[in-house]
């Protein structure tokens, strides 16, 4: 039987609720197996948040999901040099895990700019995307797209990083085991 899952990515710079939410919202609403959350590396378009490295990130969201059965962390993005396409991300899966079927999950935000992706055409045969909504995002496209409707979560990694510097609280923004590890390793601070 072919397993169904569920793709997350991003940079999860700190990972937040708003991710869980969105995971176990699309988890449930489509029936998948499991939601593989997928970190990518900083965009060389991005300025780096500050001292937090890719193994901090990562344990981050070990913290994060390691409550849920259901989910899991997919490294392949961070494991490689250079630009990362979905496409190529994709289709490395694919060969590595053919008894699975991947549903890559996208904020309503992006739907709008699927045009403009890498190998976009080849992509929409080997993948399944899901959306979840955006305020102020529109849902209309040419390429299929499943969508799930999520509740309205406006909190974001820069949000929490924004606050850290500040030295603002963050508390109910992320788990607690986040929380603690980015006070314990004094991440973010101005």
């Amino acid at each position: 039987m072919r397993k169904r899952i569920g793709i997350l990515g991003g940079t999860f710079d700190p990972p937040h609720i708003g991710h869980l939410i969105i995971a176990n919202e699309v988890l449930h609403h489509e029936r998948l197996d499991e939601i593989w959350f997928m970190p990518n590396q900083e965009p060389p378009h991005k300025i780096k948040a500050g001292n937090v490295s890719n193994k901090n990130r990562i344990e981050m969201l070990q913290l994060a999901i390691k409550d849920h059965p259901k989910f899991r962390i997919e490294t392949i993005e961070m494991n490689r040099e250079g630009k990362s396409y979905t496409f190529d991300t994709m289709k490395i899966l694919k060969e590595v895990h053919p008894h699975m079927d991947f549903h890559f999950i996208i904020g309503g935000d992006m739907v709008e700019y699927l045009p403009k992706w890498y190998k976009i055409e080849e992509l929409v045969e080997i993948i399944q995307f899901i959306s979840v909504n955006r305020p102020q995002y529109s849902n209309e496209t040419a390429y299929p797209v499943r969508y799930v409707d999520v509740p309205a979560i406006d909190i974001s990694s820069n949000l929490i990083r924004e606050r850290l510097k500040k030295g603002d609280t963050i508390q109910y923004l992320t788990k607690e085991s986040v929380k603690r590890y980015i006070e314990e390793n004094r991440l973010y601070e101005a």
